[in-house]
């Protein structure tokens, strides 16, 4: 009975692993699926780059809001009535761009959405490794990466080949949405409410980017790395359709949605094949090929090759993911269970500072006359150094780990001993 039990209880956490990575994924999927139609709205509404990419940043910053007020909230209520809620927004957010008429409703239904996934994305991060640590750590760094590179694809998709191209995707997901959140009316709560739970709450609603103080060492490794990654997911979310359209001379959704997919789904694949390598290491090889990926980006934009821009688009992937599960990975098994959703939440903020804000700014440059080499130019010199200073960063932690260990071991003066008699 006793081991009927227990297969019982591991095919529920599987289960509940696999809902709580859908509903990361399908998360994601909706935020970077508006990304091959832009050019549809801005044929419709008659808008430039500038407007694309601030409604493209008004969707992080709705994120960072979110993960700010109620990043920590589910620490202490609970997981799933954070995602109840969390869904319900996503699923209006849906409607309202299905029957979108203009710049203003595109916005404001970009803001629903971005609040509705910062609330969510903690939670979930938390309740993955509430159910299984090792399991939940490889979820949280893949589901992102999946979600970004599905998203980008099958909205290109069904824009150039199925009718009602502004519509369909965002009914598709508005189904998977209500159909997720039977699901997490199914799905039993994984953490423990602490006492006090609700005075806890809504003194954590307070915005506060604050972290224990002993994972703070590990928060300063990781951001530089985060910060990178995620600019470069900025700059493919809002304008690789921009550069793929020059660069094929002709405009194809499934192309214009296709350099995230390549940046994101080498990314997916790279969390998987390096999940087994020391987090370190991982960060490593993150800094390494998104520097070299976004140089070789810049020559194939430079000499007008569009299997170049692809190429080179998969060697950033790597870093996309590498450096995005390397990061997590050295901060996230660190925290105890009623520190994970804050302490996520965190590192979220980091990322969708990232993400956000330098497309917004890559936009304006456009808008003032920028020519679109040149604005891609300056945004993978941002990209490779902070790419640069992860790297620094973590050869400085080497070394200061190497002379811990070396000022440790017995006998060892680690050249602070005074001369033998």
């Amino acid at each position: 009975m006793s081991e009927q039990t227990g297969l019982s209880s591991r095919r529920r956490d599987t289960a509940t692993l696999a809902l709580l990575a859908s509903i990361a994924i399908s998360l994601l999927m909706a935020s970077s699926a508006p990304t091959p139609l832009y050019s549809v709205y801005q044929q419709e509404w008659s808008f430039g780059p500038l407007t694309t990419t601030v409604v493209f940043g008004v969707y992080a910053v709705a994120v960072l809001a979110a993960l700010l007020v109620v990043g920590r909230v589910s620490d202490h209520v609970g997981r799933r009535p954070v995602l109840v809620v969390a869904l319900l927004m996503q699923a209006g957010s849906m409607v309202a761009l299905i029957d979108a008429t203009g710049v203003g409703v595109l916005a404001g239904a970009r803001v629903v959405q971005g609040l509705a996934t910062g609330a969510a994305l903690g939670s979930i991060g938390a309740a993955l490794l509430d159910v299984d640590r090792a399991r939940g750590t490889l979820l949280n760094s893949a589901a992102p990466a999946v979600g970004t590179a599905l998203g980008a694809l099958v909205a290109g998709l069904l824009v150039q080949f199925l009718p009602a191209p502004t519509t369909l995707v965002y009914a598709v997901l508005l189904t998977v949405f209500v159909l997720q959140l039977v699901g997490v009316a199914w799905m039993r709560e994984s953490v423990e409410r602490v006492p006090g739970g609700a005075r806890a709450a809504l003194r954590s609603l307070r915005p506060e980017v604050a972290v224990p103080r002993r994972l703070r060492g590990p928060v300063l490794t990781a951001a530089p790395v985060l910060l990178a990654v995620w600019a470069l997911a900025g700059f493919y979310g809002s304008l690789s359709p921009a550069i793929v359209t020059t660069l094929a001379g002709h405009r194809s959704f499934v192309l214009g949605g296709l350099g995230l997919f390549v940046l994101a789904g080498s990314g997916a694949l790279t969390t998987v094949l390096t999940r087994d390598l020391p987090a370190r290491r991982v960060m490593a090889l993150g800094g390494l090929a998104l520097f070299a990926g976004v140089l070789l980006t810049q020559v194939a934009v430079g000499t007008g090759s569009l299997v170049g821009f692809f190429a080179s688009t998969a060697v950033a992937g790597v870093g996309f993911g590498a450096g995005f599960q390397g990061g997590l990975r050295t901060v996230v098994p660190l925290a105890r269970p009623h520190e994970r959703a804050g302490v996520l939440s965190v590192l979220y903020v980091v990322s969708y500072s990232a993400f956000g804000f330098p497309a917004v700014a890559a936009g304006a440059l456009l808008a003032s006359g920028g020519a679109l080499h040149t604005t891609s130019v300056e945004y993978a010199v941002a990209v490779a150094a902070l790419a640069v200073l992860a790297l620094l960063g973590l050869a400085r932690q080497a070394r200061s780990a190497a002379a811990r260990s070396a000022a440790a071991r017995p006998g060892t003066c680690a050249g602070t001993c005074p001369e033998a008699a």
